[in-house]
C-alpha cells in the first residue's frame, strides 16, 4: 500500500491517538498544519479508498486498517530498492555516513541484527 506524505498525516493522528470521529481528526490537522475541513475529509476518503482505514457510522468513526509498523516496513523497503539497489547495507553505511557509532549503538544493532528471522 502506498501512502502519500499528506496521507500519513492524517493516518499518524489514528496510529497514535486510536479511533477517532472525522470532525476530531480535521481539528488536530487544523491545529498542527493549518489544513480545512474539507482537505482533511478528502484525505479521510483516498485512505478508506486505499484500504488504510474504515469509517464507521454512525459519527464518521475512522479506524486505521493497517498498523504503522506495516507502513513503514513497506516504505523503508521502497526506499531501500528505489534509492540504493535494493541494498540494505548501502542504506546502513549511508546513514552512519563515516561518523563514528558508539559500543552502544553498536550492541543495539547486534542485538537487532541477531533477532532476524
Amino acid at each position: 500500500m502506498k501512502l502519500q506524505d499528506s496521507e500519513l498525516k492524517v493516518m499518524d493522528v489514528l496510529w497514535r491517538q486510536g479511533d477517532l470521529p472525522a470532525r476530531d481528526i480535521a481539528a488536530q490537522l487544523k491545529t498542527q498544519i493549518g489544513w480545512n475541513v474539507n482537505t482533511t475529509y478528502t484525505l479521510i476518503k483516498r485512505c478508506a479508498a486505499k484500504g488504510a482505514l474504515e469509517r464507521i457510522e454512525p459519527g464518521f468513526i475512522c479506524r486505521a486498517l493497517v498498523p504503522k509498523e506495516q507502513v513503514q516496513q513497506e516504505e523503508t523497503q521502497e526506499l531501500i530498492d528505489k534509492v540504493f539497489d535494493g541494498s540494505a547495507d548501502k542504506l546502513f553505511a549511508a546513514l552512519v555516513g563515516g561518523r563514528r557509532v558508539s559500543p552502544e549503538q553498536l550492541k543495539r544493532l547486534r542485538d537487532m541484527i541477531d533477532e532476524l528471522p
